[in-house]
């Protein structure tokens, strides 16, 4: 039985976001100076996309909300293989909000930062292994670069494609 073109599209649409939010969160902390801030948001942007994209699949329905407690509690009642993983992204819910606006807020450190996008890339790969290959977006995906002819993998690392 063919799959859903529709189901299809809508999961890939999430990952594309995520993809996005974990390029924003690379750019972010390669910045001179990191900005730490905006790297703990794209961070906590992009698990929330990928259990989005994961829960689409699945037809499992969701409200609207930033917190990875509760969609990783729906992806965990499709697949309960998930739960250590996804326990240990859910504090990052606070990062959807917690540095976006003013406020005596102390932000973690660059190794906090590193920590983040390396567990927000662990989530992403668990998601994708369980995802149909149809559902990923291209494994290439252009940018506009200024250092030359590259292209982003779908991991968020820069490619030299000018040798191609």
């Amino acid at each position: 039985m063919p799959r859903d073109p529709v189901r299809i599209a809508d999961t890939r649409a999430w990952l594309l976001k995520a993809h996005d939010d974990l390029r924003g969160a690379q750019i972010d902390l390669d910045a001179d100076p990191p900005l730490l801030g905006d790297v703990f948001f794209h961070c906590q942007q992009a698990i929330e996309k990928i259990l989005k994209a994961f829960l689409t699949w699945h037809d499992t329905p969701f409200r609207k909300t930033h917190d990875l407690v509760v969609l990783g509690g729906l992806c965990v009642e499709i697949d309960d293989t998930l739960e250590s993983l996804l326990r240990s992204a859910a504090p990052l819910t606070e990062y959807a909000w917690k540095f976006r606006y003013p406020g005596d807020v102390s932000i973690p450190d660059l190794s906090e930062a590193k920590i983040s996008l390396t567990l927000a890339k662990r989530v992403l790969d668990a998601l994708l292994a369980r995802l149909p290959s149809e559902t990923h977006p291209s494994s290439v995906i252009p940018v506009n670069d200024v250092r030359g002819d590259k292209t982003m993998n779908f991991r968020g690392k820069l490619v030299d494609t000018s040798q191609v």
